[in-house]
């Protein structure tokens, strides 16, 4: 049955899902809507999920690392190249005096 509108007739319309469509189509479409591809990008979102999980806590590590290191390693070794310094100025100024340079004895247990 043709619908006129303005003197012209139109064609009745016709499910183009399933006439229009080709074979490459109906297969690509069984293929997408096919259970084995569901459940293989819904693992895909899952180990998307673990990823983000996993560098979103390795970047927490990361900064807790960095800023103890910050805290409790950089000022040690500030005071040992303090210290070092302080016992080269020693040596030298007893060099300059014509002192023996002290003698440094092992720590005994």
């Amino acid at each position: 049955m043709a619908a006129k509108r303005g003197g012209v007739s139109l064609p009745e319309r016709r499910d183009k899902k399933r006439s229009d469509e080709g074979v490459i189509s109906r297969v690509s479409s069984t293929i997408s809507e096919s259970p084995i591809i569901y459940q293989s990008k819904r693992v895909a979102s899952d180990a998307a999920c673990v990823a983000k999980k996993l560098l979103k806590s390795t970047g927490k590590a990361a900064w807790i690392a960095g800023t103890t290191l910050l805290i409790l390693v950089v000022p040690l070794i500030i005071e040992m190249d303090r210290e070092q310094q302080l016992n080269d100025l020693d040596l030298q100024q007893a060099s300059l005096l014509g002192t023996p340079p002290p003698m440094i004895s092992a720590p005994q247990n």
